[in-house]
């Protein structure tokens, strides 16, 4: 085998030489080696256009020829044969090229916004005409993904515009480390890029290489601290605000815009009045003099983000207040300054009795936000957790996004792996995404989540708000590991988010396919085809091999408390948290039906009411989740819920096992070192999977009391 060639992913060192030093020594380049660029920086480039992020794209170009023989060629600009053009719709006048180019984007409809741009092909020239300088930016890095595809003479024209304007982070990092949760709550990938034992960190190499990495997948913002909002990290609004508008600094050439976790008492806690009742005018005074002061600092700022009255964080609650009241008071201080609050709806009653079967954590968020509908603000966006619960391997999709047509709502997604391996197992969650994405609330005839987010209006009479959506977000997966994300494979999550948040009609298979193309590019690959087969191999079916050896048929949980790592069936069952699986002699499942439960079918329009209502057609997924039904009530799968037990059980742990062995196979094709570190985590992966395997079997078959149908050995 040869040496890894300079700029694949076996040689990290290799983003030192970028003009911006967007990165370190230590750091692994992740979907932008060197290599990457190559077909564009063999050639010759025009960069049209002016602004902040037209340097970036400027800067990328230049570094990109210099690297790899290509000419930069900038205004002003003598009417010569280029190979590419990036230039801005409206910098006029534009290249000749770019001019021709005008009348297929007419034929398109025209439409670009300050996001987007088409591609199409002019004579001998690749074409890329922006709406905006951020429209530049995504442009340039969707030339990147295509590589030589891009100046194929057959390039097929095309607009490209994100679906969701939003698309964002939420970093939960805290500036002083926590006494349980470290410096990263649920962060599995070392330490934080932003903060270190109390205060920022002071070299920012690495956060600029990580702003080039979110604008090269589509993600336009982030939140820079952790929604459980402690004393240290409330300062940041305030006495320590230059430290965020350090960050700021660093992400804008990127078209990144930081946002703020606060708490809500942030007016007592900092401003020293006695309350923080949202209707108290002191306190409205007090919000908006202090969010004047973030944007005299920070003029771009994004806005809020908050947690309240959930886990212990204070809320509008404590003051005889409804969420509506507490989110329109942040939102009213921001409205003149252009920025929005994402207020989350996690709220439930954390200290439940375990002996009552009625409260239902499921129905919380649903009964507490559904009658506020209308009430909100135009700049709040309700952030939902995609399922009633927390971001299980498999949950129902909340009922709260088809509740609420007059709210903006966000979706908040888990790209940090808490409940699905947490970095260290393999699983790829574009497929999860992308099933979240295209459920239907209203059935097959309405529109899909995506299309709710989006802010599309439904067909006919509806109190639906027109306008930008509420977008989505997901919880960062990123730390100061070498490879960002501490498995390498794990850089697949936080780039399928990003993709799927700019278009969630993206097959995720296809998407894995640009992540495999940008991060083991067949130019500095010793065998392309077999990389790319084999990871594929691993990843496609990961989500749904880690949901076979963890919790069955939608049930959630059964992980060890505090961590939530590794097999405890019964780790929750008696506890205050609400997250309870009832399992019994008889049966498991949790009864959340109209007619004998929780009641919690009803949140669902028709027809997943109905759906959902009944073991006889709710979907064999879910079915725990919705149902207590026997051990041998029949799956539509022809099974019986213990033997599907048992045989998911079984077979996952096959599964893994034949990933680790498909993994050996690019030893000595691939780089040593990222090989050897998803060997060690496969290795790991396999070991917690046959521990999940007979924890679960053996407690089932204890309780149940019934055999493996074929002898397997059960302890």
């Amino acid at each position: 085998m040869s040496a890894p060639m300079a700029g694949s992913p076996g040689e990290p060192a290799t983003v030192t030489g970028h003009p911006h030093r967007f990165g370190e020594p230590s750091v692994h380049p992740a979907w932008l080696p060197s290599e990457a660029f190559r077909a564009l920086g063999s050639r010759r480039v025009l960069v049209h256009g002016d602004g902040p992020l037209v340097d970036t794209v400027e800067t990328e170009v230049t570094w990109a020829c210099s690297r790899f023989g290509g000419q930069a060629l900038v205004a002003p600009y003598r009417d010569e044969p280029v190979d590419l053009v990036l230039a801005l719709r409206w910098a006029g006048p534009l290249p000749a090229p770019a001019t021709r180019a005008l009348a297929p984007l007419n034929e398109t409809g025209g439409g670009l916004g300050d996001e987007g741009f088409l591609l199409t092909r002019v004579g001998d020239t690749t074409v890329l005409l922006a709406g905006g300088p951020a429209g530049l930016l995504y442009g340039l890095y969707h030339v990147v993904r295509l590589g030589e595809a891009a100046f194929d003479p057959g390039l097929v024209t095309r607009r490209h515009r994100p679906a969701l304007r939003r698309r964002m982070l939420d970093h939960w990092d805290n500036v002083a480390v926590h006494p349980v949760m470290g410096q990263v709550e649920r962060g599995y990938a070392g330490g934080s890029i932003f903060w270190r034992n109390g205060g920022p960190r002071r070299d920012l190499a690495r956060v600029r290489a990580y702003g080039r990495l979110l604008a090269a997948c589509g993600i336009n913002a982030v939140s820079v601290n952790n929604v459980n909002v402690g004393a240290t990290e409330a300062r940041l609004l305030t006495e320590r605000l230059g430290d965020v508008a350090e960050i700021a600094d660093a992400l804008r050439p990127f078209g990144v815009r930081v946002h703020l976790s606060v708490t809500f008492a942030a007016p007592v806690v900092l401003g020293g009045l006695p309350t923080a009742d949202p209707l108290d005018e002191k306190v409205r005074s007090w919000w908006a003099t202090t969010t004047r002061q973030v944007y005299e600092r920070i003029p771009d700022f994004g806005g809020y983000v908050v947690k309240a009255d959930s886990e212990g964080q204070p809320g509008p609650f404590t003051y005889g207040r409804s969420h509506a009241d507490g989110a329109n008071l942040l939102a009213e201080a921001l409205a003149p300054l252009g920025g929005v609050v994402h207020w989350r709806a996690f709220v439930y009653n954390h200290r439940q009795d375990w002996r009552d079967r009625r409260t239902d954590r499921a129905r919380a968020a649903y009964d507490h936000f559904a009658p506020l509908d209308g009430e909100f603000r135009t700049n709040v966006i309700l952030q939902v957790k995609y399922g009633p619960i927390d971001f299980q391997t498999r949950e129902p999709v909340s009922p709260v996004i088809a509740a609420m047509p007059a709210t903006r709502l966000a979706v908040e997604m888990q790209v940090t792996q808490e409940y699905t391996g947490q970095q260290r197992h393999v699983c790829y969650l574009g497929p999860l995404w992308r099933e979240i994405l295209g459920f239907r609330p209203w059935g097959e005839d309405g529109r899909t989540v995506a299309a709710v987010v989006a802010g599309e209006p439904a067909k006919g009479p509806t109190r639906t708000r027109s306008g930008p959506g509420g977008g989505l977000v997901a919880v960062a997966n990123v730390g100061d590991d070498p490879y960002w994300c501490g498995h390498p494979l794990a850089q697949a999550n936080l780039y399928a988010f990003g993709r799927l948040a700019w278009d969630p009609e993206l097959d995720p298979a296809a998407v894995l396919d640009e992540w495999i193309d940008l991060t083991f590019p067949p130019t500095a690959t010793e065998d392309p085809a077999l990389v790319r087969e084999t990871v594929h191999a691993i990843m496609d079916d990961s989500w749904r091999t880690y949901e076979r050896y963890t919790a069955p048929l939608g049930v959630g949980f059964m992980v060890n408390p505090g961590n939530h790592y590794g097999p405890q069936v019964d780790g929750y069952e008696y506890s205050q948290w609400g997250t309870y699986h009832f399992a019994d002699r008889d049966g498991v499942g949790v009864d959340r039906t109209r007619a004998t439960g929780t009641g919690y079918t009803d949140q669902y329009p028709p027809p997943w009411r109905d759906v959902y209502e009944s073991p006889e057609t709710c979907p064999d997924e879910l079915l725990l989740f919705f149902h207590h039904v026997p051990y041998d009530h029949v799956l539509h799968s022809g099974s019986t819920v213990i033997q599907h037990i048992y045989d998911t059980h079984f077979a996952g742990v096959e599964q893994v096992e034949a990933m680790f062995r498909r993994w050996q196979l690019l030893a000595g094709v691939i780089d040593p070192a990222l090989h050897e570190r998803v060997t060690d985590r496969l290795d790991e992966q396999v070991l917690s999977a046959r521990e999940w395997r007979d924890h679960i079997n053996t407690y089932f078959f204890r309780k149940s009391g019934v055999p493996d149908a074929k002898g397997r050995r059960i302890h």
